[in-house]
């Protein structure tokens, strides 16, 4: 690679305007990766004065997101980057964080699976399925679109600025 460029997966960058502060971040899907992407995100909330225990809820949606799209997504979201959006915006009433994760693998909208409902009984319980579950409780918000190719994933939280 010539000198001063930077492989796809390495990406980190700073953006700031008059009401949202954003950072960005580019993985590849790996383990790694994801481990990589947790840490980037507790490092830039922190930064931004998001409530810890919010920062462990985003940090809980992210994972499972990114393990949804390397289980689900097919070989396009294996071999492309995925891009990683936090979108931190203080208001006067109120602080809101939000995560985008955008990938070029299957268009899949969590939005259009139906809330499941919880098991009664040890009988009805069944493993797996429960990331889009945990996401939803650990979420304020949800968003999806499918643009130019890519699937873009939205969860957000908010709280009470001191």
């Amino acid at each position: 690679m010539p000198k001063g460029q930077h492989s796809p997966d390495r990406q980190v960058a700073t953006k700031h305007n008059a009401l949202s502060q954003f950072d960005e971040l580019t993985i590849g899907a790996s383990g790694a990766e994801v481990r990589r992407a947790s840490e980037w995100l507790e490092a830039a909330c922190r930064q931004r004065n998001v409530p810890p225990a919010l920062v462990e809820q985003l940090a809980l949606c992210l994972n499972e997101a990114l393990a949804n799209v390397f289980t689900h997504g097919g070989g396009l979201a294996l071999a492309m980057p995925i891009r990683l959006l936090l979108e931190v915006r203080l208001d006067p009433d109120c602080g809101k964080a939000s995560v985008t994760v955008s990938d070029a693998g299957t268009a899949f909208n969590p939005l259009s699976i139906p809330q499941r409902e919880p098991p009664r009984s040890l009988d009805e319980a069944s493993p797996g399925g429960l990331g889009l579950v945990m996401i939803r409780r650990c979420a304020d918000w949800l968003d999806y679109r499918h643009q130019d190719g890519r699937n873009h994933f939205t969860f957000g939280a908010c709280w009470k600025p001191r």
